[in-house]
């Protein structure tokens, strides 16, 4: 049984300050609890070798964790060349390219930097929804400086984490409920509820169906109320 205090269908606290970083074209800092996330995002006119020559721009990621993100120190050597690093900045990437019509970004790309400040779970889940925001401010800066003609962006899109603890279904898990969670998963999800990608996991016993379809039901939840945050954040 879990120890929170909020109900097991609300999110942590979350806070979203934009505009944090006087040089990059778009940032925010992401408060998700005690995880705490900075996004950058930077406009390069040097696209990918093999993109070269084409009708599209592009986005990719990078993700970090800051040697004290965490109770103890991490390396940073071996935070960059650990596979779950790779793992999520690419799930970044696919996140946000997933809802940006990358022709309108022709000739450019944009590296969206995850960097966690403080670690206390759902750090994938939240620099998903930071670099979100990161992202959105810089193509809004690129449509006002003539840059590209149109905004990119087809709609909105976050993430967030559930899982099953006993016989209990919570949305968004810290540190401490991750850990001891029978099934964690992540939802990351667009505004009119199509799923971008889904990672489910069982610690022990499988999970059916009826229990999927909960924490499926959690994450719109979650989700939605996120992206109002966003919209709220962006156009405040």
């Amino acid at each position: 049984m879990s120890k929170r205090l909020r109900a097991a269908d609300s999110l942590r606290k979350i806070e979203i300050i934009k505009n944090v970083n006087e040089y990059a074209e778009g940032s925010c800092l992401i408060k998700c609890g005690n995880t705490h996330v900075l996004c950058t995002a930077t406009v390069d006119e040097h696209l990918p070798e093999w993109l070269k020559n084409s009708e599209k721009g592009w986005i990719t990621a990078e993700y970090l964790m800051l040697p004290r993100s965490t109770s103890t120190r991490v390396a940073p050597d071996k935070a960059l060349s650990s596979g779950r690093t790779h793992e999520i900045k690419r799930l970044i990437g696919r996140s946000l390219r997933s809802v940006t019509d990358l022709e309108r970004l022709k000739g450019f790309q944009i590296i969206v930097d995850c960097s966690v400040l403080q670690a206390d779970g759902g750090t994938r889940t939240a620099s998903i929804t930071g670099a979100f925001v990161a992202l959105y401010l810089a193509c809004e800066k690129m449509v006002s400086r003539g840059l590209i003609a149109k905004m990119p962006i087809k709609e909105f899109v976050a993430a967030v984490s559930c899982g099953i603890i006993g016989k209990e279904k919570l949305l968004d898990l810290d540190y401490e409920e991750d850990s001891s969670a029978d099934v964690d998963s992540n939802f990351v999800m667009t505004q009119s509820g199509k799923i971008v990608e889904i990672q489910g996991t069982a610690e022990g016993e499988p999970f059916d169906e009826e229990s999927f379809s909960d924490l499926l039901g959690l994450a719109k939840k979650g989700v939605s109320e996120l992206i109002e945050k966003q919209k709220a954040v962006i156009r405040g």
